[in-house]
């Protein structure tokens, strides 16, 4: 929402600066999210008098402009305008200034031979509008050598401010000025609205038809109007915030969008046809709209029609062909209310965006719908001229009278915040409610334009916004001889734990959209329909996410896409595999693309570049399992991981029954559907599903206990068959003396030469710690029988020779 100071001023009197208004704003809840100064941009432009303009030697459409810059003598500039003449008074810019609408810094330069110290500009250059056809033709009692922004009037300052869903009455100046008056800056200006008296009945009726997401349109006519180009005031107004003026009736209706927040539409009466009827789009209907398309409309959309067509999409746009211009002599002007939730299913429906759909999506005043025609009339009899005729309204204006009792109390009870019961009721009636009782429990009712407030916390909330949430005291916890609880669940430290160990890993966090394609979750184990969107923001997000890697691998071939295609990602987040509270976890999920390994990604001259394997993905997953707490000492690795993994390059991480996580190379098949380029490795890992520790009678570390005794190392080369994995012999290696036995690694892997083709010879290096003395060759030995029976008795294996 844009405005300008000057603008504001018309409905806000008093003395007050622009810090006085963007401080209170982002204070009371309208954040500040720019402020734009012309006065600044523009200083160095200045009215000049061109004393002769003649023809350039070496280009036809080219002139040499003396021009007289009320700085001394007249300087020469080379001018291509049109429109540049002897006699005419436009805008100078000199030598090392700086040109918005071009983006560069103006020097002295030479054009086709010819010397040039300066330049006269158009308005689009100095971003006033688009027009670039010609330089600014200012008229003949513009002041030489004036600033021209000051001249012009254009020093007005642009704030733009976020407003929040629920605060429609936001979307107006009038309503933003009434917040500030609350929160003491300036006096509210309240203008009455006079009713304009119809001349003559309507001749246009309108019929709400049954089923129509409409309570109530207001209509009449206005005919002998002169339409042309709004004045002056009305279209420096509408570009100051960014809007093109169109013409004087199409500029009042955007007028009042942002003047009063109330949405009004146009149409000409010539071009309809009959009467007005507003109902359900029919299937194979479509309109032309003003922005130029053409929109095919199905049955969930709200139409206004005549007797021939649908001439407006009813709260988003209107139509072209019963458009305003300048041949209009005989004006319908409609107000209207529209059910919010239609107007945002019908704009997301056609991915069309408008101020009025900005407006009607999110409630305006029902109550401003009769007195917001009235003032479109007056505003039309007073620009255009002509007679209007009685109001037609359809339907009926709802009433939204509500009557809340409000304890005073609360405010403190809830917020901390000490506020009298008078100022509470006194902000309360700046506000625009009616409060009835000024101590104990008042009966509040709100405004019309205030639809968001509900109940009592409501209330709270806005005399806690208007006073300052620096009022609020800020108490400490009490501080007793018992420690307090921890703050962050089991589950909170776990995800930050896993956060920063993938971090420490080289991997960059991502967020991704918690929404997939349908064709995305059923490849990743979703899919079913509980879990569809029934309004999705976008087509290609229609369905809750099953997983967190087709965001993750989107995002690495997007950068693949940028040159940056060594990508390691992670991210932690919810999945959804049903639409119980049960089916939904937290998972911690990360990928590594091309050469992007743990220990740096791309080429190096020391040593050949290696692309990602399962291992590096099998890496990143036990860093997030012993970080969370995970006792991985005790997990099992199986081999049948889902779908979306490449068999036999993927894993399953077990407790028992319990699947915690899978980790691997992503399966080709799935790279194809999600038009993504391998190599490209990845994990997922429920953190909801490692188990809780268990409970420490203290949280101090246990002593650190050093072994004093040398360890032994002792090395195993074993012949098994290629089916046997080699995790299962390395646990059967570690089960024999656990306490004796401190690691088993695999440090070899052999096929081919002197072993049968059907196996393979798997070396283990096994390291023992003794802990009350030193070993002797006996007890090592006899440790080594031990490990050399186990592993055959498990695996079938057999020392290699």
């Amino acid at each position: 929402m844009k405005f300008t100071l000057s603008w504001l001023r018309e409905h806000l009197s008093g003395d007050y600066s622009l810090d006085d208004v963007t401080g209170t704003l982002n204070r009371i809840g309208f954040e500040v999210e720019g402020v734009e100064d012309k006065a600044a941009k523009l200083k160095g432009f200045s009215i000049a008098y061109v004393v002769s303009a003649v023809q350039h030697p070496n280009a036809d459409k080219l002139r040499v402009c003396m021009v007289d810059t009320g700085q001394g003598e007249p300087v020469q500039v080379v001018c291509g305008a049109p429109n540049a003449r002897t006699g005419m008074k436009s805008v100078f810019s000199p030598p090392g200034t700086y040109i918005p609408g071009k983006d560069i810094t103006l020097g002295i330069g030479t054009i086709r031979g010819v010397e040039s110290r300066g330049m006269l500009c158009s308005a689009a250059e100095l971003e006033l509008s688009e027009d670039h056809d010609g330089i600014i033709d200012l008229p003949a009692d513009a002041p030489v050598g004036a600033t021209y922004v000051d001249w012009a009037g254009l020093g007005d300052p642009v704030v733009e401010i976020a407003v929040t869903p629920n605060r429609a009455d936001g979307l107006g100046i009038h309503g933003i000025a009434r917040d500030l008056a609350a929160a003491g800056v300036g006096t509210l200006i309240e203008k009455p609205i006079e009713a304009v008296k119809g001349a003559y009945p309507c001749p246009v009726s309108v019929i709400i038809a049954e089923g129509a997401p409409c309570p109530a349109f207001a209509l009449r006519l206005v005919r002998g109007v002169k339409n042309g180009p709004s004045p002056d005031w009305l279209q420096a107004k509408l570009r100051a915030i960014g809007l093109r003026p169109i013409n004087t009736l199409v500029d009042i209706t955007n007028f009042l969008t942002f003047d009063q927040n109330r949405p009004l539409h146009v149409f000409d009466a010539a071009k309809v046809h009959g009467n007005l009827v507003v109902r359900r789009a029919k299937e194979g209907e479509s309109l032309p709209a003003l922005d130029g398309k053409t929109y095919a409309l199905d049955e969930s959309m709200c139409v206004i029609a005549d007797d021939r067509a649908v001439e407006s999409l009813a709260g988003v746009m209107g139509g072209e062909e019963s458009g305003c211009d300048e041949t209009t002599v005989d004006v319908l002007v409609e107000s209207a209310l529209w059910e919010p939730i239609n107007i945002a299913q019908t704009g997301r429906k056609l991915g069309l965006n408008s101020d009025a759909r900005f407006r009607f999506e999110r409630g305006i005043d029902p109550a401003f719908t009769l007195p917001g025609l009235e003032m479109a009339t007056k505003l039309i009899l007073d620009l255009c001229g002509g007679e209007a005729s009685e109001v037609v309204l359809a339907g009926a204006i709802p009433d939204t009278t509500r009557v809340i009792e409000f304890p005073l109390s609360l405010t403190e009870k809830l917020t901390g915040l000490v506020a009298s019961d008078s100022e509470q009721v006194e902000t309360l009636g700046k506000l625009g409610f009616k409060v009835e009782g000024t101590s104990g429990t008042a009966r509040v009712t709100p405004p019309s334009w205030r639809g968001d407030i509900e109940g009592k916390a409501d209330l709270v909330e806005e005399v806690v916004r208007i006073a300052g949430l620096d009022r609020v005291p800020s108490i400490p916890f009490p501080r007793d001889e018992t420690a307090r609880k921890p703050v962050l669940t089991t589950l909170q430290l776990r995800t930050r734990k896993a956060k920063r160990a993938l971090a420490a890993r080289g991997l960059v966090e991502a967020v991704t959209w918690s929404f997939v394609a349908k064709e995305q979750a059923e490849l990743f184990g979703g899919g079913a329909p509980e879990l569809a969107l029934a309004n999705p923001i976008a087509s290609d997000l229609s369905d809750m996410r099953p997983s967190l890697l087709p965001g993750l691998i989107g995002s690495a071939q997007a950068n693949a896409d940028r040159g940056h295609g060594d990508s390691a990602l992670f991210e932690v987040g919810q999945v959804f595999k049903g639409d119980r509270p049960q089916d939904q976890f937290i998972a911690a999920t990360g990928i590594r693309r091309a050469t992007a390994r743990p220990m740096g990604a791309g080429r190096h001259w020391s040593a050949k570049a290696g692309a990602v394997d399962a291992f590096d993905a099998k890496a990143d997953a036990l860093a997030v399992l012993a970080a969370a707490g995970a006792p991985v000492a005790n997990l099992q690795i199986s081999t049948d991981a889902p779908a979306w993994f490449h068999p036999g390059r993927s894993g399953t991480f077990r407790l028992g029954p319990n699947v915690i996580g899978h980790f691997g190379e992503l399966h080709p098949s799935v790279l194809e559907a999600l038009d993504a380029d391998g190599p490209l490795v990845g994990f997922e890992v429920l953190i909801d599903r490692i188990p809780e520790p268990k409970a420490k009678a203290t949280r101090v570390k246990p002593l650190l206990e050093l072994a004093a005794f040398q360890p032994v190392e002792r090395d195993f080369a074993f012949v098994v068959p290629r089916s046997v994995a080699a995790g299962d012999m390395v646990k059967a290696a570690a089960g024999v003396d656990r306490k004796l036995i401190t690691a088993v690694n695999v440090f070899d892997l052999y096929e081919g030469a002197g072993i049968d083709e059907d196996k393979k010879s798997v070396a283990l290096s096994v390291t023992l710690q003794p802990r009350e003395k030193t070993l002797t060759d006996a007890e090592i030995e006899a440790v080594a029988g031990k490990i050399v029976a186990e592993v055959a008795k498990k695996t079938g294996a057999m020392l290699r020779g």
